[in-house]
């Protein structure tokens, strides 16, 4: 019975030759790919961060983390572009009308929403 602050473990061996090899088996890994938010997450966290990269690498956490970030930072980039959107007057009728300038102002909105993302949520503890 393990005592405060202890975890069990229950390891099967295999032998190779005089010795045992334990066999460890990793958990299950949420499903999901990794883009563009989760990997700069994850750089940065392997770059800045070398603690806590290892901790939820170790706990077998890591790929959870960065795929919530990662839906968190896709959600936070569609709000942000819409609220931009309508407090600049960027508009479908805006877009038929003058495509070029609707282009130039919803690139800079985009940009403008990233700059925030990335701030609040890929390269923040």
């Amino acid at each position: 019975m393990p005592g405060k602050g202890e975890i069990m473990m229950n390891l099967t061996y295999e032998k190779n030759g005089d010795y045992l090899i334990p066999m460890l088996q990793m958990d299950e890994q949420p499903e999901g790919t990794l883009t563009k938010y989760g990997l700069m997450r994850k750089n940065y966290l392997q770059e800045h961060k070398k603690g806590i990269y290892t901790g939820l690498l170790l706990k077998g956490k890591l790929k959870e983390h960065l795929l919530a970030i990662q839906e968190q930072a896709e959600q936070r980039m569609e709000l942000l572009t819409a609220q931009m959107a309508k407090a600049e007057g960027v508009t479908e009728e805006l877009k038929a009308t003058n495509q070029m300038k609707w282009v130039g102002m919803m690139n800079n909105i985009r940009h403008s929403a990233e700059e925030i993302v990335l701030k609040e949520l890929i390269y923040s503890l």
